[in-house]
This record gives C-alpha cells, structure tokens and sequence, in this order.
C-alpha cells in the first residue's frame, strides 16, 4: 500500500497481470483467505450489505457492488463492482465481469483499479477448497467429485481442489449445456488428480458424488429432492440458489456469514422465510474453522458462501503488493490532479 506522505498516484492492474500473480500458487491463495475468514470472525472487518443493481427490462441481469473494510495486518479498504449478465455466455463472453478499487485506509484515496473477474473467482474457489478441507476432518476424505454447472467457476474451483492437494477416483460433470459440459469434461480430464471423467444427469451426478459442487446461474431451485442426498455427501453451494428449501432443513448448513446469505432469494433465504427462522443454520465457516462446529455424519452438509467484499480486497491487496514488490506497477501518477487547498488561480485560467 503506497505511503499517505507522498502525493498519491493510482495504478491499472489488468487481468493479464492478475493471472500471472496468481497462477501457480493455489496454496498460498487458500491460506490467505482463510486469514480473511479469520480476520471477519474476529470482529476485524466491516462488510456492509451487497447492494443489486437490477434492471426491469432485464430481468436476468444485474450488477452488485460490495464496499468492505479490513483491519488488521491486511488493512485496506475498498469496493468490488460485479456484473452478471447471463446472456453473455452466447455471445463468447464470460457471464461476470468486474472491477475492484483499493483505497487507503489512512487517507481514503484510492490507489488501485484491478480487473476483479479473476480475483473473484479465485477468492470463490480458493474458499470452496478451505470449506472442503475444513468440512471433511471428521469424516473419509471424499474421492468423488461432482460439478453442477461447468463455467469459469467450476474450473477455479477444480484448480484450487488439485492444486490444494485433492485427488479423486472420479469427476462427474453436468451443465444444460451439453456442449459445456463436454468442454468442461476434457479440461478436467487434463489432470490426473480428476480420475476417471464423464458428464451425466444431475440427479445421477449427485448420488453417485460424495464431493458436489453447485456452480451454476440458476435463479431459482432447481433441485427438489431431499432424496438425493441420502448418501450424506458435503456441498459447496457457491451458486446459491440451486437447492429447494427441504433440502436444505434435512441438512448440516455453514455458511460465511448469516446476515449476509439470508437475502435476495438465495436457498438459504427461501428456507427462513418457510420456516420463519433460523434455526436450520448450523454455524459459519469460521466456528467449523475454530472448533464451535464440528458437522453431524449422518446428514449431507451444505457450505452456501454468499461473498464476501473482504475476501476480495486481501486478495486484491496481495495481488496488488505482489505485483509492486516485483516493479511491474503501472501508474498514472498526475490521476489526481488538483490537490491543493487553493490552487493558483492562473492554473485555473483566471484573468
């Protein structure tokens, strides 16, 4: 984080040099997001409300800002601005795209504008791959691996998994896109860790699948029935929406944070307002993290992370100290240009 003595500069951090910061250090990703989990259980954060920005006339698109504050040794503060426009995928174009901005906690300025679809997937999957860890302690270590939806999400999280140290039997994918699922199928048949791969019905996926993955854009539930999950596998959720509220009350739930996954519709959301409480949430990942929650056996176990703003800025924040102890920052240093109190009026074009 840049000095609040000097007179501030701004930088652009491309995806290009977001994913060169990144890639092959999975391990370092998962372990700093954990800290953040940590740092938000503490009480060491601020992470107000997502706010939606929707549109009536398009109904399945919106764009969510998340402002966050950190503390601690990872102190910034900061926003993510994320759009969601699902009929991007038939055009080519990924579904989400994204900025985050850094500023500094002692002054307000912002100092950073980094490309955020990477950093966002990544602090999505790098905490599926802690939930799984963390969830699995206490019972066999899951050798089945299952996605739902086969996007950038699915293949973040396939990363983080391997590059994490997982290894499975076998990789089962599904998407309502034959044609994705096929894709995403050969991507994950690159890695020995992924076993056997094929793709297949949901319902057989999840059954078969002690390790599911939910990745998808589904707005409202799409699957139904409790039954399914009789062979009590874990779930990462990271989609949110896909599981009917019953699946969810015969079920272990761990989520991030509760304020912040009982809203909008998500099935978390849908399960309270059936219910008319929140008695079917167990805890968060933080109280699994520090021992106040240790998930039953003999029912599945559903992590349902709605995101987090604080995860993207220690992330961001890293990304960003990475790339400018390497000399490799890029910035527009008279960005701000007017900085004092009065400024000579000739530079204002007085006469």
């Amino acid at each position: 984080m840049p000095s609040e003595n000097v007179a501030p500069t701004f930088a652009v951090i491309s995806g290009a040099e977001v994913h060169s910061a990144l890639q092959d250090d999975t391990g370092s990703v998962v372990d700093l997001i954990a800290h953040a989990y940590r740092l938000h259980g503490q009480g060491d954060t601020v992470n107000p409300p997502s706010y939606f920005l929707r549109f009536p006339d398009r109904p399945r698109s919106r764009i969510i800002a998340l402002p966050a504050s950190v503390g601690g040794d990872a102190a910034v503060d900061g926003i993510k601005w994320i759009s969601s426009f699902p009929d991007n995928i038939h055009s080519g174009l990924p579904r989400a795209s994204a900025v985050l901005v850094l500023n500094n906690p002692r002054t307000g300025y912002p100092y950073a504008c980094l490309e955020s679809s990477i950093i966002s997937a990544a602090r999505t999957a790098a905490s599926a791959a802690l939930a799984a860890d963390w969830l699995t302690r206490d019972r066999a270590r899951p050798r089945r691996l299952g996605f739902v939806g086969a996007g950038l999400i699915a293949r973040y999280v396939l990363n983080h998994l391997v590059g994490t140290g997982w290894t499975f039997e076998s990789t089962t994918v599904h998407d309502l896109s034959a044609e994705q699922a096929d894709s995403f199928a050969g991507y994950c048949g690159r890695f020995e860790a992924a076993g056997s791969v094929t793709t297949g019905r949901a319902e057989e996926l999840i059954r078969s699948c002690d390790l599911v993955v939910f990745a998808t854009v589904a707005a409202v539930p799409h699957v139904t029935e409790p039954g399914w999950f009789d062979h009590n596998p874990v779930v990462l959720h990271l989609s949110l929406r896909d599981l009917a509220p019953e699946v969810l009350l015969r079920s272990v739930n761990v989520v991030d944070d509760v304020e912040h996954c009982l809203k909008a519709d998500t099935s978390p959301h849908l399960a309270e307002q059936l219910t008319g409480g929140r008695d079917f949430l167990d805890g968060t990942l933080y109280d699994v993290m520090q021992g106040r929650l240790r998930p039953a056996l003999d029912r599945p176990v559903i992590f349902s992370p709605f995101g987090l703003g604080v995860l993207d800025l220690v992330l961001g924040r890293w990304v960003y100290e990475r790339i400018a102890s390497a000399g490799g920052l890029r910035t527009i240093d008279d960005f701000f240009f007017d900085l004092r109190r009065h400024a000579d009026p000739a530079s204002h074009g007085a006469r």
